[in-house]
């Protein structure tokens, strides 16, 4: 993240068409993990936090540049001849290295507050916590087993080239899914980095979504993945950030963005299930 979260990215006179939405894809690939970006000649600042109202419109892109990091794993310990279930056990923690543990860190944070506090005021304080509790350690468990599971299911059933195109595709969806919930909600809190980056405007959501619905189907057709499969994805990726919503919605009366995090850990689980029951053996 920036060093001062409170000062967004100014646009460029230069950032116009294309090079605005490449300008929007560095910033979110510099908020949402830890891969090196280049700095774009017609940046503005490329050390301030990007504005949320606009720049995830290009989230989709961001997303697959992470799910590729894991793609190159999974299909490099394929060809060391490693199986599935250990190409995916590395591919999976190759995802965690990309981002810092960001979503994750959201996961456990929100599984305790939701289920460790019985007011409002008390869950948000146990998510501040950098501590991890009892709901925490097994939401982080269960969530890396089932990806790391339903990953080697893929491989196994369509092969190594669509369990790769997969994990590209579901990162994209995943994190554009999460956020449905950022605009759906008010800020649970007056100050922290959700209040900072500010809200995406609707329209910013809709153009993530025709992108990434585009990025789907063109990687799909490369990786073989049945059609139907992945619109089951995509709708299951969409109910589930539904559903994180109204779960926030009744918990904290807002979000944070430890709940967008955990959003895109529910989501990209959803989404891969959904994909594997039209790839039954």
């Amino acid at each position: 993240m920036s060093p001062d979260p409170h000062t967004h990215a100014p646009a460029s006179p230069r950032e116009t068409g294309w090079r605005a939405v490449a300008a929007d894809a560095v910033r979110c690939l510099r908020f949402y993990s830890r891969l090196p970006a280049p700095v774009l000649p017609w940046e503005g600042d490329p050390h301030a936090a990007p504005d949320f109202a606009v720049t995830p419109r290009a989230l989709p892109i961001a997303g697959a540049v992470i799910g590729a990091a894991g793609a190159l794993v999974l299909g490099l310990a394929h060809a060391l001849g490693f199986g599935p279930a250990l190409s995916a056990a590395l591919a999976v923690g190759a995802l965690v290295a990309a981002t810092g543990a960001f979503h994750e860190d959201g996961l456990a944070d929100t599984a305790d507050g939701f289920w460790g506090g019985h007011t409002r005021e008390r869950r948000l304080e146990i998510m501040r916590d950098s501590r991890i509790g009892s709901y925490g350690a097994a939401a982080l468990v269960l969530s890396l087993i089932v990806r790391i599971l339903a990953l080697a299911t893929l491989v196994e059933r369509a092969g190594p080239l669509a369990g790769a195109m997969a994990l590209v595709v579901m990162a994209a969806l995943s994190r554009t899914g999460a956020l449905d919930v950022m605009i759906a909600l008010d800020p649970a809190r007056s100050s922290g980095a959700s209040h900072a980056v500010g809200r995406p405007l609707p329209r910013t959501v809709a153009t993530a979504w025709a992108l990434c619905a585009a990025l789907g189907l063109a990687l799909g057709l490369v990786g073989g993945l049945p059609l139907p499969g992945l619109a089951l994805a995509f709708a299951a990726a969409a109910l589930t950030a539904w559903g994180m919503t109204a779960l926030s919605r009744a918990r904290l009366g807002g979000y944070t963005g430890d709940v967008v995090g955990a959003t895109q850990q529910v989501a990209e689980i959803a989404a891969f299930l959904a994909l594997l029951a039209c790839l039954r053996p």
